[in-house]
């Protein structure tokens, strides 16, 4: 039995995007809880004082738990959205129908199912998933053999985008930052707490920046610039840390904290907030244990590093952030306001660097010898108009031989 609750169009999306947001309200509520019982006298006499390595482990095995339950949850009542994904899922093996993947379109968007969106969408979909498709998609050894689209060269960039946002130090920050306060920087537990909820608020103002501006500044820019600005606030941190024992370590202690901020408020602002584009459906499962994995690393190795290293494990996360500014430089292709189609396009030129071939892309756009996905879509409602209105025109020609017949 299906249960149609909201509806469609506006009310529609208003509903899943709630759902979403609900999923990461409960994912930033996992964290503020976890990163206040670290340094829990009542909670540490509960799982007896373990090992910083111990302790690691704990928190993040707690974490995951609570965080699939929650977002999976909550993920799970956007279910147009749901339904549509396992739709796409199918159009792999069937790419000749769209009696399946029509009706959730038009209900999201609530337009007709001959509306411009709804046929840009599909269509879109489904050149992606021909191409991908022409050179085989079954099998998981598949996806490592080098192929016309270079399957296993975008999984290995997908791999590798989750893998800088988990190992910049983000969960350092977001964990234990009430542990860190208190025991590195020496502030009481009370202060600790206060300031790591505030530090986490930049976070959200820092979203801001790309949730209005990243198909303008693009995504290659912000990942360099964040990066460059993440290792800067760790290796700040660590030098004003370094100063403990000395005649100045409170005033270069309590001034470490201001880079705990530019951290989480730069963090919000690039690295985190930009999306990477994975293959598909097992691409994708891979590309996601990257985040995981690495997720867990973190968060295991975090209370070993502020116990033992103290000052000196920020600069492990320093150099990884510096050494991210190439990697996307040289690796990453800008994809901003390409189509799903360009984007395949950009694999599928041997020899040529993906990152070459989206700057000329570009290039031709400004000479106006390409069209931009506006001016396509803006071809494409000119195209319905004229075959309404020729076949508009047919029917009024009928009718009129008809008259004349009678």
């Amino acid at each position: 039995m299906k249960f149609n609750l909201f509806g469609r169009g506006l009310p529609l999306q208003l509903a899943i995007t709630v759902c979403c947001e609900m999923a990461f309200i409960l994912f930033g509520y996992d964290q503020g809880v976890f990163s206040g019982i670290v340094g829990n006298e009542a909670f540490l006499n509960t799982v007896n004082h373990p090992s910083p390595g111990k302790l690691g482990i704990i928190l993040e095995k707690l974490s995951v738990v609570a965080e699939q339950c929650g977002s999976q949850w909550f993920g799970l009542l956007s279910e147009p959205r749901y339904n549509q994904a396992h739709t796409v899922k199918r159009r792999f093996s069937s790419v000749d129908s769209l009696q399946e993947l029509g009706p959730e379109s038009t209900r999201v968007y609530d337009k007709h199912p001959d509306n411009h969106q709804i046929l840009k969408e599909q269509d879109d979909i489904l050149k992606a998933i021909k191409l991908e498709g022409s050179v085989g998609t079954s099998g998981w050894t598949r996806l490592f053999k080098e192929d016309d689209i270079q399957t296993r060269k975008r999984i290995a960039l997908a791999y590798g985008m989750q893998f800088m946002n988990q190992m910049g130090g983000i969960n350092l920050v977001v964990y234990f930052i009430p542990t860190v306060l208190q025991d590195n920087v020496g502030l009481t537990r009370n202060l600790s707490l206060l300031l790591g909820g505030v530090i986490n608020i930049m976070f959200i103002i820092g979203s801001f920046v790309p949730a209005f501006l990243v198909d303008r500044i693009g995504r290659r820019r912000p990942m360099m610039w964040g990066s460059f600005g993440l290792g800067i606030s760790m290796m700040l941190i660590s030098i004003l840390l370094s100063f403990q024992g000395t005649s100045v370590q409170k005033p270069t202690s309590s001034a470490s904290v201001a880079f705990f901020f530019t951290y989480m408020l730069i963090f919000g602002a690039s690295v985190n907030c930009i999306p990477c584009l994975h293959a598909r459906a097992k691409g994708t499962a891979i590309g996601i244990s990257s985040n995981w994995t690495w997720n867990f690393f973190v968060v295991m190795i975090t209370p070993t590093l502020i116990a033992n290293l103290k000052w000196k494990g920020y600069l492990i996360f320093m150099c990884l952030n510096f050494a991210f500014i190439p990697l996307v430089y040289f690796c990453y292709p800008e994809t901003a306001n390409l189509t799903l189609e360009e984007i395949d396009h950009l694999y599928t030129e041997p020899g040529r660097q993906a990152r070459h071939i989206a700057r000329d892309i570009r290039k031709e756009r400004k000479m106006g010898l390409r069209h931009t996905p506006q001016q396509l879509e803006a071809s494409r409602e000119n195209e319905l108009a004229e075959e309404k209105g020729s076949s508009g025109s047919m029917e009024h020609v009928e009718a009129s031989g008809t008259e004349l017949k009678e």
